[in-house]
């Protein structure tokens, strides 16, 4: 009788658990938009650089999280987009480069929201695989075009086909279809379609908006044309040619002065760098126009407060610091990228995060959000805990490791590794005779005093050596180089009134059988710097020198 008693209470309880449960239902998912941008600068934001105007991005500032300490694994096109959507590192991943890499067995995470109920749609540049605009898994709505896109219908078409009135084509969900403007707005256009008319409103939506912008060349509509005439562009102190500016550096980055990626040949082209600037601010301007219309949207429809909205770029991008454009090395303005969040529903208002995101946590993050629980092969781990305020942001402590793989298509820049841990940065070369790098950010963020010859820094680039490359490892436990298939000598061309090579470290000059000259072969330690000091041979003993590797 007792647990026949026990059993009806039981019963009771339950029943009652399940009319609660129907009558106050789970919350609704939050729906998620994403807006990448290419190439954009961690500074080239308006609530950051005076006279820019951005009002929507500085509205999600204003009103959401910033994250100033954001940055990518890889700072070039197709290997940090991979990132994105894998959650994975390029050493895993395998997209190393913006030639061809393929997507072989990756699985994209928007296809983990899908199985959570949501509607998903990718429009805009994915400039990954086989050179294919064709529909990817994990999208429900797909609007795209083959690698780096057109700013313009026409732009590039010989003028024999101009006039056969040939377009660039985009591809929407299958099919061919004209582009008809401006890239950016035409974009804007269909995410905005499908916002409006395309999805079903009673599930849950994550977009994924890709701009062209701000790539180069960097093409503004013709509304934008006049924007910025008059702002004063301040370019680096370290863009200048000067013993002060290049000593510490190495020689790839005196020689690149004078190439594609420099600020004393950009793009081959003898266009002042502050006149690009300007068109680079100004292609940014549509962009903010779009975001606008997005925000816009979701305010009319009472859908702001369970929305999460991230504004982010695939990578930084340099404007002439230590002589260099583009991106792709491990310099500041090339891994930082802007990052803002805006989400009332679940962000607080106003906020500068510390934390160092990693464009790695950003799939674990958009899945966290949704309440879907994170696959095994994911690298990097959601920062909602951090954003949302109910972590400390000062617990957050992910080690930030860097590869960038040399590209033959442009060879200017050679495979970089880097780890920062705390406030000092290591940055080391593959298969090129160059010095390493050390910098303290905290005294140095402009990153201008190498410290890597001080003898006060030895034991801490002994401990970054071991612990990046420990990090390297891929998920087999290997180090492994990848490359992919050269066709030609690449982007080589020199100014040939420019710059000429660089020279060598001083300290690399030595006499014939110098007693020394041995030395480089054997791990560093306090005693070989003494007699690297003293000129003297070193060899390592396992009682004199117990901490060299």
């Amino acid at each position: 009788m007792r647990l026949a008693a026990c059993g009806l209470l039981l019963a009771v309880a339950a029943a009652f658990t399940s009319v609660a449960a129907k009558s106050e239902p789970a919350p609704k998912q939050p729906n998620i938009v994403f807006v990448l941008v290419d190439d954009l600068r961690y500074d080239a934001m308006g609530f950051l650089t005076p006279g820019l105007k951005t009002p929507n991005i500085d509205f999600l500032a204003r009103n959401g999280v910033y994250f100033p300490n954001a940055v990518v694994t890889s700072a070039l096109c197709s290997p940090s987009r991979a990132t994105i959507l894998t959650g994975q590192t390029a050493r895993n991943h395998g997209v190393i480069d913006n030639n061809n890499s393929s997507e072989k067995g990756l699985v994209f995470f928007p296809t983990f929201l899908q199985s959570a109920g949501y509607q998903t749609a990718f429009i805009g540049k994915w400039h990954m695989g086989d050179a294919t605009d064709a529909p990817r898994p994990g999208f429900d709505h797909w609007v795209s075009f083959r690698g780096q896109g057109s700013y313009f219908p026409t732009d590039g078409l010989p003028s024999e086909q101009i006039a056969a009135g040939r377009k660039h084509m985009l591809n929407v969900n299958g099919r061919a279809v004209e582009q008809h403007g401006y890239i950016t707005d035409e974009l804007t256009d269909y995410a905005m379609q499908w916002l409006e008319r395309g999805r079903d409103s009673t599930k849950p939506f994550f977009l994924y908006l890709s701009h062209k912008a701000v790539h180069s060349d960097a093409k503004p509509p013709s509304r934008y044309a006049e924007q910025y005439a008059h702002l004063q562009i301040k370019l680096p102190a370290s863009m200048a040619n000067t013993e002060q500016n290049n000593r510490g550096k190495p020689m790839w980055v005196l020689n690149q002065r004078n190439s594609w990626h420099g600020a004393d040949f950009p793009y081959h082209t003898n266009q002042p760098l502050s006149e690009y600037v300007r068109e680079y601010y100004r292609t940014l301007s549509p962009v903010d126009d779009g975001l606008g219309r997005i925000l816009g949207y979701l305010r009319k429809n009472k859908l702001e407060k369970n929305t999460l909205v991230v504004f982010y770029s695939d990578n930084g991008f340099l404007i002439g610091d230590h002589g260099l454009i583009d991106k792709r090395n491990a310099y500041e303005p090339s891994v930082r990228v802007p990052m803002v969040a805006y989400s009332p529903g679940l962000l607080p208002k106003g906020v500068v995060n510390p934390a160092r995101v990693r464009n790695l946590d950003l799939a674990p993050t958009f899945l966290d959000v949704a309440r879907v629980a994170p696959p095994a092969h994911f690298e990097g781990k959601s920062i909602l805990p951090i954003a949302s305020g109910k972590v400390p942001a000062e617990t957050w402590a992910e080690e930030f490791v860097y590869e960038y793989y040399w590209e033959w298509t442009f060879p200017h820049t050679p495979t970089t590794f880097a780890i920062q841990r705390g406030n000092l940065k290591y940055i080391q070369y593959h298969g090129v005779w160059d010095i390493e790098e050390l910098y303290d950010l905290a005294a140095d963020p402009e990153e201008m005093n190498n410290l890597s010859d001080d003898p006060a820094m030895l034991s801490a680039k002994m401990e970054l050596r071991h612990r990046l490359h420990a990090a390297l490892a891929n998920r087999d436990g290997k180090h492994v180089v990848p490359f992919t298939e050269r066709f030609s000598s690449g982007v080589v061309s020199r100014d040939k009134d420019g710059p000429g090579a660089a020279p060598f470290p001083p300290r690399w000059l030595k006499a014939p059988n110098d007693p020394s000259r041995m030395n480089g072969l054997f791990p560093d330690s306090p005693r070989k710097l003494e007699a690297e000091a003293s000129g003297k041979p070193y060899r390592p003993t396992m009682t004199t020198d117990p901490e060299a590797r």
